[in-house]
């Protein structure tokens, strides 16, 4: 079933009714210029988010929130493990009523520290499909990435192409492109692939990656796509949204273009970022609510049309940019399960001599 098949029928078994529309993580930033944690006390006017997400893609989104509903959303942007650190560290003294990040694993991991609480709403329970969530209702995927297989229009034959494992083939000798395994993205994929082949095979795939890599790797995607135009190597693994983000600025013919693995390898590995109450919240029931909007169609079309990703909910349309790459057959696995194995993946990585 495509991927956006797959996300209307989730919502049709949520709903029990039929919904007409086909289904874009940044990296933070700088601080937000508003107070995230304090003494100012508790009132139903306000809430406080610490976000993994970048100023750029969510100030416009809290302001429309703010702009439909009165409610204030003070926020502050860094990364994720010191977001999750730092809610650790303040514990029952918070401010923070929400914690927003990318990627499944740090969603995962948040939960399992404890600085996120279980939030039962039906509202969420309709508009995220339950691939999408944690199975303990800490978290919900609020945007959809793909992390797929980007080419050289020039120099590969997309029917050459399958899936991940067979990037470890003879054939892409000296002609793959990887990123670092530091990031988050690629430990995810590693995890799922250790969910869908076992560790054993899933490090042979690893390793055949390493021997086939065409230059050291790369500190982002961006530098792979730009790596691949320029010649250095054929083919590489990117997330979807900074394809789109190149697309935008040097036009819709790049020499490159986004290889889906088909089913029969698993599918294409999808991830998320989304968000989740925190365990302290002093303003739970406003935090519920602004979860709850997050997850509707007015912010999800937001999400999709700002980076470029696939919304959550299934009733949202992507973004025209994003809908011409192309339908895709998603991977089966729940997206939790990238957190579950990713301390597994990250050995099995420096194993495998994946740096």
């Amino acid at each position: 079933m495509k991927f956006t098949e797959r996300l209307r029928a989730s919502a049709c078994i949520l709903t029990g009714a039929a919904l007409a529309a086909a289904c874009g993580g940044g990296e933070p930033e700088s601080a937000a210029p508003a107070d995230a944690a304090g003494s100012a006390p508790a009132q139903a006017d306000r809430v406080v988010v610490y976000s993994a997400r970048a100023e750029h893609l969510i100030k416009p989104i809290f302001d429309r929130y703010t702009e439909e509903t009165g409610v204030e959303v003070a926020y502050t942007t860094d990364k994720e493990q010191p977001l999750i650190q730092r809610l650790l560290a303040e514990g029952e003294n918070t401010d923070a009523d929400m914690l927003l990040t990318v990627d499944a694993g740090n969603l995962w991991y948040a939960a399992e520290q404890g600085v996120l609480r279980p939030v039962e709403s039906q509202v969420l329970e309709q508009n995220i499909p339950e691939h999408l969530q944690d199975p303990q209702n800490r978290w919900f995927a609020l945007s959809v990435r793909a992390r797929t297989v980007v080419y050289s229009t020039e120099r590969v034959d997309p029917q050459s192409l399958a899936g991940y494992a067979d990037l470890a083939d003879d054939e892409w000798q000296g002609r793959l492109c990887l990123r670092t395994s530091k990031k988050v993205y690629n430990q995810s994929l590693v995890a799922m692939l250790i969910a869908r082949h076992g560790e054993e095979r899933a490090e042979e795939i690893v390793r055949g990656w390493v021997d086939n890599l065409a230059t050291d790797v790369f500190s982002n995607d961006t530098k792979l796509m730009e790596a691949i135009l320029a010649g250095q190597c054929d083919v590489g693994v990117v997330n979807t949204y900074y394809f789109g983000r190149l697309q935008k600025e040097r036009g819709t013919e790049l020499a490159m273009a986004l290889h889906w693995p088909p089913g029969d390898t698993g599918g294409v590995h999808i991830n998320v970022s989304g968000g989740g109450v925190t365990k302290h919240a002093p303003r739970p029931e406003a935090a519920v609510a602004l979860l709850e909007w997050l997850s509707s169609p007015a912010a999800q079309e937001m999400f999709a049309g700002l980076n470029l990703e696939f919304p959550a909910n299934p009733a949202v349309a992507a973004d025209p940019l994003v809908a011409a790459w192309g339908e895709f057959e998603a991977s089966d696995m729940p997206v939790a399960q990238a957190g579950e194995l990713q301390a597994a993946a990250v050995k099995l990585m420096d194993r495998a001599g994946y740096r």
